[in-house]
């Protein structure tokens, strides 16, 4: 009998194209890159420490005490970097490694992305849709030459190419970190724009879904579309590395199998590549 993790690995392997990822903040933990959330947390202390205020353990309560609204990004940037300028250097410090950081391998693309640029740059995998604001996945795709097309606002979704056309799409469903505005709080992530839910949409009608780093607790109106995709032409696997406890809220239901890795998924692919050529290559020399 087949186990689940390698149902997993013959399913992309024999089915180039046919997958889709979704890339939660999971796999960039390894980079060591904050979720958007921690973000979030961080501009609060450090408005707090302007004002000369301690936040307490709870940044997030101590704003909606003191100015009687949600956290907001765009708000607390808007706040702490009143330019560009100083909005762009606020976030390099979250999102870019310094140069000390780059030699430790911190805030650079991991294993994990390196495993996702590989299955693309073999063809296994064409869509990615992410809920981090990263350009990690972007720097390990352009590392092993791929070009990735990136939408990550309601004007890229409109422009975008249909997505079985690209070698390589990310979709970026909560933005991106250069961007004005982004997806952090829950009132936020209670809905998208049109043209990005079309796409999601399409993404969960069209592919088979490899859900990797994302627990479906925060995002719900991911999770909602996720739970009601009622087309689904391909299976959905949840590809944890730590079993059971990363699914939440109930969409690990929909999903064929809870995988958990212990292996990068493209080592395992690539091991199946090599078992297939040295199949092919006894046999076209007659030995059996």
């Amino acid at each position: 009998m087949v186990d689940k993790d390698m149902a997993l690995t013959f399913s992309i392997r024999n089915n180039p194209g046919v997958y889709a990822l979704l890339v939660g903040s999971g796999v960039s933990r390894g980079a060591e890159i904050p979720t958007g959330w921690e973000v979030i947390e961080d501009l609060i202390r450090k408005l707090a420490e302007a004002d000369g205020e301690d936040p307490g353990p709870e940044p997030a309560e101590w704003y909606r005490d003191e100015y009687g609204d949600e956290p907001r990004y765009d708000d607390l940037l808007e706040q702490l970097a009143p330019s560009k300028e100083d909005r762009q250097a606020l976030l390099k410090s979250y999102f870019e490694p310094t140069d000390e950081e780059r030699e430790k391998g911190i805030k650079t693309p991991s294993q994990a992305h390196e495993s996702i640029a590989w299955l693309v740059k073999q063809g296994y995998i064409n869509v990615i849709v992410t809920t981090n604001f990263d350009r990690l996945l972007e720097q390990a795709l352009e590392d092993v030459g791929v070009t990735p097309t990136v939408i990550a606002k309601p004007s890229d979704a409109e422009g975008a190419a249909p997505l079985a056309h690209s070698e390589a799409v990310v979709l970026k469903v909560n933005g991106d970190y250069k961007a004005s505005t982004l997806k952090n709080t829950a009132d936020e992530l209670d809905s998208y724009d049109p043209e990005i839910e079309r796409l999601i949409e399409q993404v969960l009608d069209e592919y088979g879904l490899i859900v990797c780093g994302w627990s479906g607790g925060w995002d719900s109106a991911l999770r909602d579309l996720i739970l009601s995709a009622e087309n689904r032409r391909y299976s959905m696997y949840w590809a944890s590395y730590s079993g059971l406890d990363e699914v939440g809220d109930g969409t690990g239901e929909v999903a064929l199998a809870v995988v958990e890795l212990h292996r990068e998924l493209g080592d395992r692919v690539a091991a199946v590549d090599r078992s297939k050529d040295l199949e092919f290559d006894t046999s076209d020399h007659g030995v059996t």
